[in-house]
């Protein structure tokens, strides 16, 4: 049981996390932050938090402190928590990128810095704000925590355990794995599809062609739908990571386009039958056994 939990950023990711340790019974209250007032205020009108923090006094006697904002607004963020900080409050992060905000945290926490323990949970929709917020947004979704070499077991296994509250499965990476691994398989997709939407959106028949657009295009461009300031920040954080795999995923077109170019239709086969083999086997891999 968490006596008191901070959640600075009271949106999707904040909101739920904070939803689901209530709804799990593991907090007894839970006071958010924000820079704006009126997000706040709606969030503590649907419950998702207690109270509204006015002091960063409060973290004094916080167990656990959420950074749920955009990682571009993490590091003043920090500044302003460091002098409040409890001898026993840890916090952790919600951002998508870990090595710039481990960083950022080394600078702003100094010798606190072991009571800094970062987290990413993989879980998310398409639209963002404090009504989108639910209790089960977490549920057999993954959480991977970065630990860093000055973190204690217990500043780990408080963050592990409030996850868990939330019924997510937890997994460790180093920070700078981490951020390759989700530059292949997170940032890249959101790029593509950001890109893909403002290549038709500036075309002179851009009205035509969404008009005919239909479940391919929508199943296909729905992360698009995603909040455009956390993603800026995050391609922008990860960006050396992120061009490698724009680099590779270019190369991948340049075969393919090869491929139509000459007609090759086996090629192709083989291209869409290898692609769809392993989807289906990760897809697979996702159902509980027994469903």
């Amino acid at each position: 049981m968490l006596n008191k939990v901070i959640v600075c950023g009271v949106g999707l990711i904040g909101g739920s996390f904070a939803l689901a340790l209530k709804a799990a019974g593991a907090v007894k209250e839970v006071v958010g932050f924000g820079r704006s007032r009126a997000p706040l205020e709606e969030a503590l009108r649907l419950g998702v938090i207690d109270r509204i923090g006015d002091d960063w006094a409060e973290a004094a006697s916080a167990d656990l402190v959420l950074l749920a904002m955009p990682v571009g607004q993490m590091a003043p963020v920090m500044y302003a928590l460091e002098p409040y900080m409890g001898d026993d409050t840890v916090v952790t992060d919600g951002g998508s990128t870990k090595s710039d905000v481990a960083a950022a945290a080394r600078a702003a926490f100094g010798e606190r810095i072991g009571q800094f323990v970062p987290g990413h949970p993989i879980a998310g929709a398409e639209k963002s704000g404090v009504a989108a917020a639910k209790a089960d947004l977490y549920r057999d979704k993954r959480v991977v925590l970065t630990p860093l070499t000055e973190n204690t077991s217990a500043a780990i296994e408080r963050v592990r355990s409030a996850w868990q509250a939330c019924q997510a499965n937890v997994s460790q990476l180093a920070p700078e794995e981490h951020d390759r691994v989700f530059a292949a398989v997170s940032h890249l997709p959101h790029l593509l599809a950001f890109a893909l939407v403002h290549d038709l959106a500036v075309r002179e028949n851009a009205d035509q062609l969404f008009g005919f657009a239909a479940g391919g295009f929508r199943d296909f461009t729905r992360i698009a739908s995603s909040h455009p300031e956390m993603w800026r920040d995050i391609c922008i954080a990860n960006r050396h990571a992120l061009i490698g795999e724009v680099d590779a995923y270019m190369t991948e077109l340049l075969r393919t386009r090869v491929l139509l170019a000459s007609g090759d239709a086996a090629g192709l086969e083989m291209m869409f039958a290898t692609a769809r083999a392993r989807r289906d086997a990760w897809l697979e891999s996702l159902t509980p056994s027994g469903e």
